[in-house]
């Protein structure tokens, strides 16, 4: 997916990445623009897209997390490491927040959008959000990020609740979650209270990843 028109987890995993792995995955980006543009596919499936199917139809009754994660694996060896990570994050946090109620859980309004970044001639995709409608009438907005490797940090996710926030401004902002599924952990405005520097920290970090791809990909390409 080229660096403009990029999803947020994806946005925020690569710019909080330590530097060489920074780099990996700007280098990764150039590669898929240039066989994007030689009409190549430069892309290969959603690793988390099946996974995330199966926690929204576990959240809602409809499948068990545990035997859709086995079904995945069976199905494709490279699930195998990584997909009982995400399960067991996503059962952390999900068997502590249905304790609110012993009310089923229903599905809640939909929300896919993006951020537009207009000085950058760029959009932040902001899609796959768990819209929760609890027992209670709250409403919550779980937005997922995937990655190993960096965990999401206190600056991370202010970022990230954030954009959430200008992405979506119909949305109450305390109703939104962050979710780092594969440590459990989901971040709010009440735990994680926006400090009045996101947009300046967000604009320098992705200016900052442009401009590296930039130079990465040589003055030729520019």
């Amino acid at each position: 997916m080229p660096l403009e028109s990029i999803s947020l987890r994806k946005l925020l995993k690569i710019g909080f990445s330590a530097p060489n792995r920074r780099r990996g995955a700007l280098r990764n980006i150039i590669r898929d623009d240039q066989a994007r543009a030689a009409g190549l596919a430069g892309e290969g499936g959603d690793f988390y897209g099946p996974f995330w199917a199966d926690a929204r139809a576990h959240v809602f009754g409809t499948e068990d997390l545990h035997e859709s994660t086995t079904g995945r694996m069976a199905g494709n060896r490279n699930r195998q490491r990584l997909y009982p990570l995400l399960r067991d994050g996503f059962l952390r946090w999900w068997n502590a927040y249905r304790r609110r109620t012993n009310e089923p859980f229903q599905l809640g309004p939909s929300q896919r959008t993006r951020y537009e970044v207009p000085d950058l001639a760029a959009a932040v995709k902001v899609d796959s959000i768990l819209s929760i409608t609890d027992g209670l009438g709250s409403h919550h907005y779980v937005y997922p990020y995937f990655a190993e490797a960096p965990a999401v940090s206190e600056e991370a996710a202010r970022l990230g609740l954030w954009v959430l926030g200008r992405a979506l401004p119909n949305v109450p902002p305390e109703q939104f979650r962050l979710l780092d599924v594969f440590r459990g952990q989901a971040f709010s405005i009440k735990e994680t209270p926006l400090q009045g520097d996101e947009e300046q920290l967000f604009h320098r970090m992705y200016a900052g990843l442009v401009q590296e791809r930039n130079g990465l990909r040589g003055p030729e390409a520019l």
